[in-house]
């Protein structure tokens, strides 16, 4: 009896000491926060910023909502900043969270759970206070009627419940979930006494009430918003740590325009203040113009540390025609990026090889010995080329000349069924016609898809691309009804539960996940969980490498490329700080210089 008496006290001494909680204002990853409890402000700031005056954004498309957690409609832009969140991370970090919404962050040493102490000085636009009524409002409601990536994102979480008025506890279903403490942080709180007698899925154009630094102003249905600062923000009262030095202009308006080319005519002409080039032709080509010339605008190349994560040709494998590997390689040797990047890039980029680009995590060269101990496992059902070859993309002369990669090409379709006959490419079976479309949203992309069509033109495929509107697309990604996009999978320098909704198998089958190609593969869903219970920095490393092997080897895209840096131009009336966030551009971090900007606005409509 003596001894169980002893060994009970040791396995409970033991286990209370695992279960050490700390309580702190901020939460890394791993390692320690690069801010202490005393910090004031972050670095990439300017405390003397002034906050006022008055800019103009653009957006492409339209809009018909202000509630952008559910899949219904089209939300504003921007819409999305009106709530704060529970915490909120710094962009000079992999990935740590600060106390916003939350004064504290308390949490066992295994990482079980995670409790808010909400700020009592925390509050809605319309005075009332924050409360932990809100969070566990907010959560419960997402998960069930939210976008279906929350219910991924948030999977392992067991349980909210309230400890008290401005305390909230989140309980996991596991301990092995090392990010989800951080990730709970970034839900966006919303006011539980504004929704509870509303539908919440409905879309609706009523002004909401948030907690953030700004308030909508003013709306003109699917043509412009504009956004207010709310000088009665507690977070600035309160000079909360991380907000200090953010968040300084006035008012902001975005204007919505039909496509690009007219957004980048109407920032050239004067009318909008700030805009961000995605085509290096239109960089090389389009800004030779007084304003800049004159330094009325600045024309300027940023630098950045971001992963670029992967853009490319998607395959949507849902489709019989690229359910075969072999089909999906060889539709890879089709796409001339050297080709493409001297006559239409002007050089400007680097083909992308990894799915986490431009990062530590990318993979290269053979598996290393830590890597083949998560890959083994699935040696049966991985491409053999996974163990003992380099990923490496296609790689032509830049000539345009692509015998050689067009003769691989067609020995892969021969091999997976499909003949050329007269011309047009058959399965030899079926006596289907190869035949796809590509869809797309932009009308400037299409002189980067056409001849990339005119290649597997030659090949016998049928090819038909199609340009439609932005809602149109949206509603037929989220359906999955389409054969082949472009398109960008974004990735963070610590990758974790949103990999389930970019590749799990169940996200394949719900309306509105990431995983628009429809992967559903079991060695992709056992690495995704290794990686969401990674134990350290080294392993969750080693894990993403041995994902991006398997993402890339089953040639579930066709890379394009990536450009380690922002291109920006705007008017030449912004302040900012000195010293650049690596992993941000800052724009919220810049303010309006009041004197250039009468400058500017005197001089402008004349050039």
């Amino acid at each position: 009896m003596i001894k169980f008496i002893v060994l009970l006290f040791v396995l409970c001494t033991s286990f209370n000491s695992y279960s050490k909680t700390n309580v702190s204002h901020a939460i890394a990853m791993h390692g320690e926060p690069k801010y202490n409890e005393d910090f004031l402000n972050v670095e990439y700031i300017d405390i003397n910023s002034l906050k006022g005056g008055s800019i103009v954004r653009s957006a492409i498309g339209t809009f018909d909502s202000f509630n952008p957690f559910t899949l219904k409609g089209t939300a504003a832009i921007g819409i999305g900043a009106l709530y704060e969140t529970l915490t909120t991370g710094s962009s000079d970090e992999a990935f740590t969270e600060y106390g916003l919404l939350a004064e504290t962050i308390e949490w066992p040493d295994d990482r079980s759970w995670v409790s808010y102490d909400i700020r009592k000085e925390a509050k809605w636009h319309d005075g009332k206070k924050i409360t932990a009524d809100d969070v566990v409002w907010t959560f419960n409601t997402l998960m069930e009627k939210g976008h279906p990536f929350y219910s991924y994102y948030y999977g392992d979480v067991a349980e909210v419940i309230k400890e008290n008025e401005q305390k909230v506890r989140f309980n996991f279903k596991t301990n092995t979930n090392k990010e989800l403490v951080l990730i709970i942080g970034q839900l966006p709180v919303l006011p539980k006494h504004y929704w509870e007698d509303r539908n919440f899925e409905d879309t609706t154009l009523e002004i909401p009430i948030g907690s953030g630094p700004y308030k909508i102003k003013s709306f003109d249905s699917g043509r412009s918003i504009t956004y207010e600062l709310n000088n009665e923000y507690w977070g600035f009262k309160n000079k909360i740590p991380i907000k200090v030095g953010k968040d300084n202009f006035g008012t902001i308006r975005y204007d919505y325009y039909k496509d690009r080319g007219i957004e980048r005519e109407a920032f050239k002409s004067g009318e909008i203040d700030f805009f961000s080039e995605n085509s290096s032709k239109e960089w090389a080509t389009s800004y030779n113009i007084n304003s800049i010339k004159n330094g009325l605008i600045i024309k300027e190349l940023i630098q950045h540390e971001n992963p670029q994560g992967m853009q490319g040709f998607a395959f949507n494998i849902r489709k019989d025609k690229f359910k075969d590997r072999r089909v999906r390689k060889a539709l890879s040797y089709a796409f001339d990026f050297e080709w493409s990047n001297k006559n239409l890039f002007f050089d400007a980029y680097i083909r992308t090889d990894s799915f986490f680009e431009n990062s530590e995590l990318a993979s290269s060269g053979l598996p290393s010995k830590e890597e083949l101990n998560y890959l083994n496992p699935y040696f049966d059902v991985l491409p053999k080329e996974i163990f003992s070859e380099e990923f490496k993309n296609p790689v032509t002369d830049g000539s345009g000349y692509m015998r050689n990669q067009l003769q691989e090409a067609s020995i892969l379709l021969k091999d997976a069924g499909w003949d050329l006959i007269n011309g047009q490419l058959k399965h030899s079976s079926t006596n289907e016609i190869f035949e796809f479309e590509i869809l797309l949203r932009s009308p400037a992309f299409e002189r980067i898809v056409l001849p990339f069509r005119d290649n597997l033109e030659k090949l016998g495929i049928n090819v038909i691309v199609r340009t439609i509107d932005s809602a149109e697309y949206q509603k037929k990604i989220e359906t999955f009804d389409f054969d082949m996009i472009v398109q960008t999978f974004s990735q963070s320098l610590s990758p974790g539960n949103e990999q389930r909704s970019f590749w799990g198998s169940d996200a394949a089958d719900t309306n509105g996940s990431r995983n628009v190609i429809g992967i559903k593969n079991y060695a992709v869903d056992g690495l995704v969980e290794s990686l969401i219970n990674a134990k350290d920095r080294d392993e969750l490393i080693t894990i993403t490498r041995a994902l991006d092997r398997v993402l890339l080897w089953n040639y579930y895209v066709i890379p394009q490329w990536h450009i380690s840096s922002y291109r920006v131009l705007y008017w030449d009336f912004f302040d900012q700080p000195a010293r650049k966030p690596k992993y941000s551009l800052g724009f919220d971090t810049w303010w309006i210089n009041q004197n250039k900007y009468n400058q500017i606005q005197s001089n402008r409509t004349s050039n």
